[in-house]
């Protein structure tokens, strides 16, 4: 990395830094990016799976099933000429 861009970066954190830092630092910089460049050969996510079973969206038509016929139902709820009675609202 040049001197240049550590100054800039320097700046933007707010650090003075001597002749001797800057080279140094431009060092341990171009260091840093280098060990990161092996990021740029991993594959991406597009590439694999992360689990071992692939997960796709299905999707199924809703069918209506009436479980229980209505008129059973009012019976065992005790209503009145088929109302059903519930809590008090205050």
């Amino acid at each position: 990395m040049d001197k240049e861009t550590v100054l800039k970066v320097a700046r933007v954190a707010r650090l003075r830094l001597t002749d001797e830092e800057l080279e140094r630092y431009a060092a341990d910089l171009e260091d840093i990016l280098t060990a990161f460049s092996v990021l740029d050969e991993a594959p991406g996510a597009e590439d694999f799976d992360l689990g071992p079973i692939k997960v796709e969206d299905v999707f199924r038509e809703d069918e209506v099933i009436t479980s229980i016929d209505a008129s059973e139902l009012r019976e065992v709820m005790g209503t009145k000429e088929d109302w059903v009675r519930g809590p008090r609202l205050s």
